[in-house]
C-alpha cells in the first residue's frame, strides 16, 4: 500500500546498501517527501542526507505558496490541445508503439489529474486531424512532428500522415509538448518513442508553472553575442564548440522566470528586479546604452558578468594553431568607468591556482593552470549575509577590477569589494598565451600582489547621460513606440513646446554587481544540484539582487566545503615543536608541582599530630 502511494506521488525507487549477516546487500527503498496544500503538491523526490534538507523544504514550500497566488489571479484559462491522428493507429505496429491506441485516453487521464491539482485552469480539447493541409499548417505553426507514410499493400495500408502532440497555450505564449519521438540509432535506424503519460504530467505542469508566471521574473540579455541559455545545436552539428549556460538556466529557473530581452527590438520591461548581462562581444549603440542606464536609474539590479578577451578558436583547416584572444569592445565599459569600476584588459594569475595531472608525454605530475585562480577563505568576503559560509571558489579567465574613486560619491554609493586574488598574483597583458607550458611565475615578489575581482556597488547612482543629449534610435532598429501613440517630427514641430524630464538623471536605490570572469557560469563550472561553492555564489548573487538574502544563508548552510585552515611551514615547525618538546615539559612541570603540593600537606599533618 505505501509503495503504490508512494508510486501516485511521482516518487521513485532508490538503490541502497546495507550490511546484513556480513554480507553487502542492495535494495530498492522510497527515500521521497511529498508537500500537499489542498490540491497542490510538491516533492522530494530523493532525501538520502539532512545536508540541505532545510533549504530544499523551504523552498518547495515557497514555490507552493507562489503557485497558489499566481492561479489565483488569473482571469483566463490555460488551453491545451492535443493532437492526435487516429490515423496513426494503422501504423503503429509498424513502427513497434503497440500501445499507441490507448495514448489518447491515458494523456487525457493524466491532464485531468493535473486539472484538478491546478484549481481548474486547464481547458482541454482534443484534435484529430486527417487533412494533410491542416497537419502540415498546425505543424509548421507549433513545430508539432508529423508522421508520413507510403501505401503498403501486403499489411493493408493506405498512404497517410498524422500528427501527436500536444500544445499548450497562454497569452500569446505556446510551447509544444511531443507524444512520439523518432530517434536515429547507429546499424538500426530509426525508431520510435511513445510518451509516458506519467513522465507527461509533470512536463506538463513545469510547461504550466513557467507560462503562468510562478516565479518572479528577472531580464536576461538575448543579443549581442551574449551567452545562449540553451546549447546551439546548429553550432554542434558543425562540429563548433557551444558556449551554453543550461546548467546555470536550470538553476536559475528553478527560482526564477527568466525572460530573454533583445534591446534591438525591445525596450528594458519597467519592475524587473534584475536584468543579467553576460559576456556581451558586440557594439551597443548609443540608444541600447541608454536604455540600460535608464534601467538602472529606475531600480533594476544589475549583474555583469563580463570578458575583457574574445577568445577565436582556429578553423579546422587551421589544426596545431593556438587560439586569438581579441580585446571586447562594447561601450558598456564606459557606462561602468561612469558608475565607478573599470575592468582592465588582462587576465589575473595566480600562484594560489587550480592543479590538474598533466599526461605522460608532457612530464606527468601537477600542473598549475596559473589562468583558473583558487580563491580561498581569505580573499572572500564574507561580511554580506549571501556571502556567508562560502569558503572556497574556482576562477578562470578573470580580469582585475579597478574603483574609479573620483566617479563614486561616498555619501550615495557604498563599494563592496567580495573578492581578490591571493598576495602571489600578477597580469598577463598585451599578447595572450594561456598555454600552461609557457607561463611561469615572476621570479621577484614585489611583481606580484593581490588585484581585486568582484565588487558590488549599491545606493543611488547618476545617469551617464546626465547633461548630454538622449541618443536617438539608429536607422534599422524596430521601433519601440506603441503604434496607436506614435507621432510624426512633422506634428510636434511646434514653436514654444519643450519636453523636459524625458529621463532619469539620479536613481533609484540600486545594486550594480560586477564580475570580469563569465567562465564562472559555464556548464563546466557549475554543478546541475547547486551545491558546489561556485554555483552557491553565483545563486546567492542573483538572490542577493532580488531581495532573496534569507534564501542565500539557507544554500550556504549546505556547503561540503570546509577547507583546514592554511598554516606556514614556520607555524607548522613551532606547533610540532611545541607538542614534542614543550609538551612533555608542561606535563613534568605539573606533575612536580602536584608532587610537592602532597609533600608539602603531608608534612603539615604531621606537624599537626607533633604538636
Amino acid at each position: 500500500e505505501s509503495r503504490d502511494m508512494a508510486k501516485d506521488y511521482g516518487i521513485k525507487p532508490i538503490q541502497i546498501r546495507i550490511m546484513e549477516n556480513d554480507e553487502v546487500k542492495f535494495k530498492n527503498a522510497y527515500m521521497g517527501l511529498v508537500i500537499l496544500h489542498g490540491d497542490l503538491m510538491e516533492k522530494i523526490e530523493a532525501i538520502t542526507s539532512t545536508n540541505g534538507l532545510e533549504y530544499k523544504l523551504t523552498t518547495a514550500i515557497q514555490k507552493m505558496n507562489n503557485k497558489v497566488s499566481a492561479l489565483l489571479r488569473l482571469n483566463e484559462k490555460v488551453n491545451v490541445t492535443m493532437y492526435l491522428s487516429s490515423s496513426l493507429n494503422t501504423i503503429a505496429p509498424m513502427i513497434n508503439l503497440n500501445e499507441l491506441p490507448k495514448l489518447g485516453k491515458a494523456v487525457a487521464d493524466s491532464i485531468e489529474k493535473l486539472n484538478s491539482k491546478s484549481l481548474g485552469i486547464l481547458d482541454f480539447k482534443q484534435v484529430d486531424i486527417k487533412d494533410k493541409k491542416k497537419l502540415d499548417d498546425i505543424g509548421s505553426k507549433h513545430d508539432l512532428m508529423a508522421l508520413s507514410w507510403p501505401a503498403m499493400p501486403e499489411n493493408n495500408i493506405l498512404a497517410g500522415s498524422g500528427a501527436a502532440g500536444l500544445v499548450i497555450e497562454f497569452k500569446g505564449n505556446a510551447t509544444t509538448l511531443p507524444l512520439i519521438s523518432a530517434m536515429e540509432l547507429p546499424i538500426i535506424g530509426t525508431t520510435y518513442q511513445m510518451a509516458d503519460p506519467n513522465v507527461l504530467e509533470e512536463q506538463l505542469n513545469a510547461i504550466v508553472e513557467k507560462l503562468i508566471g510562478i516565479n518572479k521574473d528577472i531580464g536576461f540579455l538575448a543579443d549581442h553575442g551574449t551567452h545562449l541559455l540553451m546549447p546551439d545545436r546548429l553550432a554542434m552539428m558543425q562540429g563548433q564548440p557551444s558556449e551554453a549556460m543550461q546548467v546555470f538556466n536550470t538553476l536559475v529557473s528553478s527560482r526564477y522566470s527568466i525572460k530573454p530581452i533583445s534591446l534591438k527590438d525591445n525596450t528594458i520591461p519597467d519592475g524587473l528586479s534584475a536584468l543579467i548581462i553576460a559576456r556581451p562581444i558586440e557594439k551597443f549603440s548609443d540608444y541600447e546604452l541608454f536604455q540600460i542606464d535608464q534601467a538602472l536609474m529606475k531600480g533594476t539590479n544589475i549583474a555583469f558578468f563580463s570578458d575583457s578577451f574574445n577568445e577565436i578558436i582556429p578553423q579546422q583547416g587551421q589544426m596545431g594553431m593556438p587560439p586569438r584572444y581579441e580585446p571586447i569592445d562594447t561601450g558598456l565599459e564606459k557606462l561602468l568607468t561612469h558608475y565607478g569600476i573599470n575592468i582592465k584588459k588582462a587576465y589575473v594569475l595566480d600562484k594560489e591556482s587550480y592543479k590538474h595531472q598533466a599526461p605522460q608525454n608532457m612530464g606527468g605530475g601537477e600542473q598549475n593552470i596559473y589562468f583558473a585562480p583558487l580563491l580561498k577563505e581569505k580573499t572572500i568576503n564574507n561580511t554580506p549575509a549571501f556571502m556567508d559560509n562560502i569558503k572556497g571558489l574556482i576562477a578562470l579567465q578573470i580580469s582585475p577590477l579597478e574603483l574609479v574613486q573620483e566617479n563614486i560619491d561616498n555619501e550615495k554609493v557604498i563599494a563592496t569589494k567580495l573578492l581578490s586574488s591571493s598576495e602571489e598574483s600578477w597580469l598577463m597583458e598585451g599578447m595572450i598565451n594561456l598555454n600552461p607550458m609557457f607561463i611561469t611565475p615572476p621570479e621577484r615578489k614585489d611583481e606580484m600582489k593581490s588585484y581585486d575581482l568582484a565588487y558590488l556597488l549599491s545606493g543611488t547612482f547618476t545617469s551617464y547621460f546626465k547633461g548630454k543629449d538622449i541618443p536617438q534610435k539608429e536607422m534599422g532598429e524596430k521601433d519601440i513606440t506603441d503604434e496607436k501613440t506614435k507621432i510624426t517630427n512633422e506634428k510636434t514641430k511646434i514653436k514654444g513646446v519643450e519636453a523636459k524630464y524625458t529621463f532619469l538623471e539620479t536613481s533609484k536605490p540600486a545594486k550594480l554587481f560586477v564580475l570580469p570572469c563569465s567562465q564562472m557560469l559555464q556548464d563546466n563550472m557549475l554543478d546541475p544540484e547547486g551545491r558546489s561553492t561556485n554555483s552557491t555564489f553565483i545563486l546567492n548573487v542573483i538572490d542577493h539582487l532580488n531581495g532573496g538574502d534569507k534564501i542565500a544563508r539557507l544554500r550556504s548552510k549546505q556547503q561540503t566545503l570546509n577547507p583546514v585552515a592554511q598554516t606556514t611551514p614556520f607555524g607548522r615547525g613551532i606547533i610540532k615543536t611545541f607538542n614534542i618538546i614543550a609538551l612533555p615539559i608542561l606535563v613534568i612541570l605539573f606533575g612536580l608541582g602536584v608532587l610537592i603540593k602532597r609533600t608539602s600537606r603531608k608534612k603539615k599533618i604531621a606537624n599537626r599530630f607533633k604538636a
